[in-house]
């Protein structure tokens, strides 16, 4: 892949976290300011980017446009739909549906907490795998070369105290997630936040995992783990909608 197709995909990941300006860009890939603004130009001409009134630049339509589309091609979200906010009725919690594509794992339908909490994730980003309820419980049924290669480019930043910091403490939560069929983010992306999840798996193998996510001071983790049962209803009914 060249490097300004690398760049300019950077580049939107970027300003899909956060708008930002062509000198704060530059600054950020360290490059000379006129070479970024030609490249936002070149960017907003396609509809990826676009020039808000504060001058600062931020993820075009066009993006969304795409991104729509490529959601809609994947089976996973479309199976999973109705399921997701049966779900969701009847534990009000917010529910995601994390997708297994090549060798990372991608959000790709969300319902909010029906209290109006809402949390970090968007769909179409990718999952951290090795701090999150939805990538355990993917990394925890796969062979060992595919959960390799998902955790790859791992950099184990400690996010809170919680956090599992390496590849040991990891394989051994895993190990313990694949015996009981659920994994836990015990509070290890946020530390006011915990998260139930149950893999999804069909007869090629797991696709991908469903969660319920709370705030710790409503929901314990014990509360959560009650919640097991229900999950695994509605992971078992996506699968057999995939076939």
């Amino acid at each position: 892949m060249s490097q300004s197709v690398t760049r300019a995909a950077a580049v939107l990941a970027s300003l899909a976290a956060e708008p930002s300006s062509a000198a704060e860009l530059a600054a950020e890939f360290g490059i000379h300011r006129t070479t970024m603004f030609r490249e936002l130009q070149s960017l907003e001409q396609v509809g990826f980017v676009r020039k808000q009134a504060d001058g600062r630049y931020a993820v075009g339509m066009q993006l969304a446009v795409l991104g729509g589309a490529a959601l809609e091609q994947l089976d996973l979200r479309g199976a999973a739909f109705a399921q997701v906010r049966r779900l969701h009725r009847i534990v009000g919690n917010t529910v995601h549906v994390g997708a297994l594509i090549g060798d990372e794992i991608v959000y790709v339908d969300k319902v909010e907490d029906a209290a109006g909490v809402r949390m970090y994730s968007r769909v179409g980003a990718a999952v951290l795998p090795y701090c999150s309820g939805i990538g355990k419980a993917v990394l925890a049924e796969l062979p060992v070369d595919r959960r390799d290669a998902l955790l790859a480019d791992c950099d184990w930043h400690p996010h809170t105290a919680n956090t599992l910091t390496s590849r040991a403490a990891l394989d051994a939560d895993l190990a313990l997630t694949a015996r009981r069929g659920y994994a836990f983010d015990d509070a290890e992306f946020e530390d006011f936040v915990g998260c139930v999840a149950v893999p999804i798996v069909t007869s090629a193998g797991v696709v991908g995992a469903l969660s319920l996510t709370a705030l710790r001071v409503a929901q314990s983790r014990e509360q959560l783990e009650q919640r097991v049962p229900v999950l695994r209803e509605a992971a078992a009914e996506i699968s057999h909608q995939l076939g």
